[in-house]
């Protein structure tokens, strides 16, 4: 019998770093160590330091290592997918000359418009790169920092994504891949590289950025001896290039040009995502039209305010997560940190349809219905960016994948299910961007593709949810409170 090899998938989140070990030939999870990150900011600010990651990532490896058991020489492979679209700028020496700013920082939209309407629009954004600037792309961070901090810009010897920088720490070497270089605002989908034009309107070097391998699961390089030391593997196993987490995610689920294609998932995380890999390239501007890990296309759209918001309710009415009802007359729009699907990046929660017989339970409720109403309401767009028609019968029984933390909430899934009217599929697997990540790091090991790799993997067994009809009255009551306020309290539609 072979000896077991190894690869490591990590999924370097908002809010932590996990590291799985997972069996190379079976797709066998054998443990997943973590560690925290930390995020700091108000008032649309927020911010990480590069350096907790790098420290969070040796931290998660070194538990995964202690709680796997397996000796340090089986590993063969690693891969890192990151958080999206963070501008990480370093000194020429590889060390950050501030925080990272984070997708979710909303500082930047007003950049966000004046880059959109520099260029002509959002039709011309999105021939380009697919995606129309909104503050969380990494373009219109930087157009912030060059406007609000010049000298730190004009400092900058290197300007990196989070899961770049981490990558950059392991091999030695500046790669990027496709999936996350499409979140920039700087990369055209429709060309395979950076934008010379785009870059020359935001005054951004080319020089500056990482190269672009071909996919997620090229073979960058090899695990420094600085960083084999730092994390207690062998020098020398094999560095994919990784990805963002959603692209890696698809990855982990099967989904590209070797497993399902214009499948929807549904992601319930610190953001809500809808997501599908697809060969036909998205050219919508409701959407962000990101390239996949491994050569195909991921339309999405992602919103701001999901699990945390709705937990942020929770606490405030001092109930537990699943206390919730249905929210009744109640309509709660929680746009705490503004939003970016629809984008209302100035937007604050709503709370409207109060009586007297309202409960705190129903509150919670309409909290839920809030987060899950927004995410759902870009499916149908989703849908047709893939060249399909939401409305043919066999394209609406599709079942919807459901993943994220929120999968694991009880709550969670039946509102999707009540709300989408459509069949659900919870993925076994709770680690589906580390899983990604492993299914890149085996690639990388072994010349295979990395979304075969990952559908051939033995893993948990899938939870699969029938339809119910859908509550199409508390869908047209949301729905109607979202476009009589979207103007006048929302801040624009």
């Amino acid at each position: 019998m072979p000896p077991r090899t190894v690869v490591i998938g990590v999924d370097s989140s908002t809010q932590s770093a996990k590291a799985a070990f997972v069996d190379a030939g079976t797709g066998q999870l054998l443990a997943a160590g973590r560690a925290p990150h930390a995020v700091t900011g108000g008032a649309g600010a927020r911010e990480s330091d590069p350096e907790v990651w790098w420290q969070a990532l040796r931290d998660a490896v070194a538990a995964g290592l202690k709680e796997s058991g397996v000796a340090a020489s089986a590993v063969t492979g690693i891969a890192v997918a990151g958080q999206q679209h963070g501008l990480v700028v370093l000194d020429r020496a590889g060390r950050p000359l501030r925080p990272a700013m984070l997708w979710n920082d909303t500082r930047s939209a007003p950049q966000a418009a004046a880059l959109t309407t520099a260029l002509g629009g959002p039709e011309a954004w999105t021939a380009r790169t697919g995606s129309v600037p909104v503050a969380s792309i990494t373009a219109s961070k930087w157009q912030w920092l060059r406007e609000k901090d010049p000298e730190i810009a004009a400092a900058a010897a290197a300007v990196r994504l989070p899961h770049d920088f981490l990558t950059e720490r392991l091999a030695g070497t500046a790669v990027t891949d496709p999936g996350d270089a499409s979140g920039t605002g700087w990369y055209s989908t429709a060309t395979g590289a950076y934008d010379p034009e785009l870059l020359e309107l935001i005054c951004l070097d080319a020089a500056l950025l990482p190269e672009v391998a071909e996919t997620g699961a090229a073979r960058i390089g090899s695990l420094t001896a600085e960083a084999a030391d730092a994390l207690g593997l062998p020098a020398g196993i094999a560095v994919a290039a990784g990805t963002g987490d959603n692209m890696s995610a698809a990855v982990g689920l099967g989904l590209g040009g070797a497993g399902l294609l214009d499948h929807p998932v549904l992601s319930l995380g610190t953001s809500g995502t809808v997501f599908a890999a697809s060969r036909t390239r998205p050219a919508s501007t409701a959407l962000a039209g990101f390239a996949a890990a491994d050569g195909t296309y991921l339309p999405l759209a992602c919103t701001l305010n999901c699990t945390l918001a709705v937990d942020k309710v929770a606490a405030l009415l001092g109930l537990e997560r699943d206390d919730a009802v249905p929210g009744g007359e109640a309509v709660l729009l929680p746009y705490l940190d503004g939003e970016r699907t629809p984008d209302l990046p100035t937007a604050s929660g709503l709370l409207t349809g109060l009586r007297h017989d309202t409960t705190p339970q129903q509150l919670l409720g309409a909290a839920y219905e809030g987060a899950v109403f927004t995410v759902l309401r870009a499916l149908d767009e989703l849908l047709r960016a893939c060249g399909l028609d939401p409305a043919d019968p066999e394209v609406a029984a599709r079942p919807l994948r459901l993943i994220g933390g929120g999968a694991q909430g009880h709550t969670w899934v039946e509102t999707v299910r009540r709300l989408s009217g459509r069949p659900l599929i919870v993925p076994g697997s709770g680690q589906l961007v580390a899983m990604g990540a492993a299914a890149l790091a085996a690639a990388a090991a072994t010349g295979e593709d990395p979304v075969a790799i990952a559908a051939g993997w033995n893993t948990d067994e899938d939870t699969q949810l029938p339809a119910v009809q859908r509550d199409s009255a508390t869908w047209e009551r949301v729905g109607s409170a979202l476009e009589r306020a979207a103007g006048p309290l929302l801040g624009g539609a």
